[in-house]
């Protein structure tokens, strides 16, 4: 099963997708936000036909005390408003730190400031979704 992982911010959404087993996840592309809901809605249903997903998985931002804020309330409307339009599960997954994950990956890479900016968001939605592969290999018994 194909899992769409997506790392929602104001300005973009960070785009990664696993592979047909589910056992690895592979940043994709960055989505601009412009305020046209719309436009975001016709490039997710192509990455989904695309791709064959069965499930998106949005990263949902938690204060580091496992509260959801306004952030947290933004992403949940998200995949409430996606799930309904694009007619495919939707399921929400902590995203805590995936950003700075992110940036280490990048850091490491020896990436410059300006590369790391444009990338940085399409490798958050891959390190949400590789915890999500993770955990469900380690929590299933057939794998």
């Amino acid at each position: 099963m194909r899992v769409l992982g997506l790392d929602l911010g104001e300005k973009t959404i960070g785009i990664a997708v696993s592979d047909p087993l589910g056992w690895t996840a592979q940043a994709v592309e960055v989505i601009r936000r412009n305020g046209n809901v719309n436009s975001e809605i016709r490039r997710l249903q192509e990455l989904i036909k695309e791709y064959g997903v069965e499930l998106i998985l949005l990263g949902l931002p938690k204060n580091m005390n496992g509260t959801v804020g306004d952030q947290g309330q933004k992403a949940m409307d998200y995949a409430s408003m996606i799930g309904e339009k694009l007619g495919v599960p939707v399921k929400l997954w902590d995203e805590r730190l995936s950003t700075v994950a992110a940036g280490r990956v990048l850091l490491e890479a020896d990436m410059s400031r300006a590369k790391r900016k444009k990338i940085i968001d399409k490798v958050a939605a891959a390190v949400i979704l590789q915890g999500y592969l993770d955990s469900m290999v380690n929590s299933s018994p057939n794998r």
